[in-house]
């Protein structure tokens, strides 16, 4: 019905109208009591299903990737779709509107999508606020620095980010490697990468000492884009500063054969969807069998059936995560994934 209903529709408009669309049409649903529907429809519950990750134990395997819930504004509703876990952000100190729109544009040919939003978010402040008190479902807190802020400076909004976040969320990511903040994946170079991971990890040590809690796992986002040389420097950093994972991978700044015309792949920011799969699980395979291993991996990136889930599962993911792909192919994407897996169990 999705794909042959509801997406021509929708395609029909703006991708970000339409996303802010989407947003509305599910809070309305959930405001008339139809979230058991949805649940009955979507959400697979089976033990089977579950996975421990890093000290956590996730009801299912799959997750929604950052990007979609920016400001945690529709989480617990966005989980009765099935995700087993929901990653709000990126979120960044201070408000910021973004790169100028228009900033979002669909490759229908390829199935993917080029965003250049620029960390458009109202601020971690607000964004802690709506977490507070009750939840259904474990929740990551993607975060970043502001545009404005010099690389120099950036350790400090991710130290406001983490502790205005901290008691909220279950798990960190640290995105150093969206292309959509100009000088932001210079902080993927090893030395100031390993220096905020070092400062992180002590940070983590003092909210839970002052929150009388366990420490978060502190994952790191990387981009598809790294070589094999900067992976293996990820792999060192990893167990010189002993953070918990790795997000493999953010969207791409390369354009290797594309369908979509011409225009379109002009376009400048990070590509995401079907033609980011192959890449994506090369990383995710990369990082297992050279890190031995040692970190669990969440992969993302191209995943638009049950099979290219199962394919990042079979490189070495603990986890992966949608994004792309639940957009495409529609919330029956995530039901899909879960059964197949429950079929192999």
């Amino acid at each position: 019905m999705y794909k042959l209903l509801l997406r021509p529709l929708l395609f029909l408009f703006d991708p970000e109208a339409v996303h802010h669309f989407s947003f509305f049409a599910i809070r309305t649903l959930h405001r008339l009591g139809l979230g058991g529907l949805l649940r009955s429809m979507y959400r697979l519950d089976d033990p089977r299903l579950e996975r421990e990750v890093f000290g956590l134990k996730f009801p299912n395997p799959v997750g929604l990737a950052a990007g979609f819930d920016k400001d945690a504004r529709l989480f617990d509703e966005l989980a009765d779709f099935g995700f087993g876990f929901v990653e709000i952000g990126t979120l960044t100190p201070k408000a910021q509107a973004g790169n100028p729109k228009k900033r979002l544009f669909r490759l229908r040919a390829d199935k993917a999508i080029i965003n250049r939003m620029g960390f458009n978010n109202r601020g971690v402040f607000e964004a802690a606020e709506r977490l507070a008190g009750t939840r259904r479902v474990l929740i990551g807190g993607n975060i970043g620095k502001n545009k404005a802020t010099p690389n120099r400076e950036a350790v400090k909004d991710y130290m406001i980010c983490f502790e205005t976040l901290f008691p909220h969320v279950d798990y960190f990511v640290v995105n150093v490697s969206s292309p959509n903040t100009p000088g932001l994946r210079e902080l993927q170079e090893k030395k100031p990468l390993t220096e905020l991971l070092r400062i992180m990890k002590r940070e983590n040590t003092k909210c839970a000492l002052v929150n009388a809690t366990r420490e978060k796992p502190i994952l790191l986002k990387i981009a598809p884009d790294l070589t094999d040389a900067q992976l293996r420097d990820i792999i060192e950093i990893v167990g010189e500063t002993g953070i918990d994972g790795v997000i493999a991978t953010n969207t791409t700044i390369a354009r290797d054969d594309l369908k979509s015309d011409m225009y379109l792949q002009e376009e400048q920011g990070g590509l995401s969807g079907r033609p980011l799969r192959k890449r994506s699980t090369e990383v995710i395979r990369f990082l297992v069998e050279e890190g031995k291993g040692a970190f669990p991996v969440i992969g993302v990136g191209g995943i638009h059936s049950a099979g290219d889930a199962l394919e990042k599962l079979d490189a070495g993911a603990s986890l992966v995560q949608l994004w792309t792909g639940f957009v495409y192919e529609g919330p029956g994407l995530v039901k899909k994934i879960n059964q197949k897996l429950l079929e192999q169990a």
